[in-house]
């Protein structure tokens, strides 16, 4: 039976979307800990399927101010990823990187917003390679953007574009541990409902490799902040094909 919402969702079509959550903040976790140079522990991710007043009580407050990188998915499968990071995070990650502290989130630097960009469009990378591999579909990411706002603004963007197929929003809650430090990092992912039922036919035929072992290889090559980056990482993949 055709998907026409997401909470159409069985317990099985929902278990392979966790199946990417968990495979997608592996990936996430290592290419942090190579990243920023430091051991990077994950937890095993929650995903739900969520109202969007829920969502937003889910990851704080609506009126906290957060960062999100967004991407717009192309190709095979259409919608869009944010990834949000809430406070302790960005400024985890700019402390790390660039060695300054941040004040206020709101009034963050080009420079330290460049830092965030390349870390969201890692993480969202990581969940969209996860996704590419298992269900063997091409999917196509526009550059990211990346917005600081209050968190409602920034979930309104998703229930703008997609609210007219769904009320709900698919959400991947990720906490991340850098050197006994626990900070949050959220991953939305919103396919249409169309693209939706792509991926599960993929799976109900077959069209599934179950991962057997990952490599992942990341450094960085003159990395400035405000300009093009050029971080560079190599990801092996091994699978076995699963009837």
């Amino acid at each position: 039976m055709a998907i026409q919402k997401y909470e159409d969702m069985s317990s099985m079509e929902l278990d392979i979307i966790k199946e990417i959550g968990s495979i997608g903040s592996g990936n996430a976790a290592t290419a942090l800990s190579s990243m920023l140079n430091t051991k990077v522990k994950m937890g095993i991710p929650e995903v739900s399927i969520l109202e969007f007043n829920e969502a937003v009580l889910r990851i704080g407050e609506p009126e906290e101010v957060v960062a999100a990188v967004m991407v717009e998915m192309s190709n095979e499968i259409s919608g869009i990823m944010l990834f949000v990071l809430k406070e302790d995070f960005a400024e985890e990650i700019v402390k790390r990187m660039m060695g300054e502290s941040i004040v206020k989130l709101a009034e963050i630097s080009e420079m330290d917003s460049s830092a965030l960009v390349e870390i969201g469009n890692i993480m969202v990378s990581s969940y969209i390679n996860a996704l590419s591999q298992l269900a063997n579909v091409d999917i196509q990411l526009s550059v990211p953007q990346m917005a600081v706002n209050m968190l409602g603004g920034i979930l309104s963007l998703p229930m703008a574009m997609f609210g007219i197929e769904s009320d709900r929003i698919m959400m991947i809650e990720g906490k991340f541990t850098m050197d006994e430090k626990e900070v949050s990092g959220d991953i939305l992912l919103l396919p249409d409902v169309t693209s939706l039922n792509v991926l599960m036919k993929k799976f109900r035929n077959g069209v599934i490799y179950e991962q057997t072992s990952i490599s992942w290889n990341c450094r960085y090559e003159n990395f400035t902040p405000g300009r093009d980056t050029h971080y560079l990482c190599t990801w092996f993949l091994y699978w076995d094909y699963v009837l």
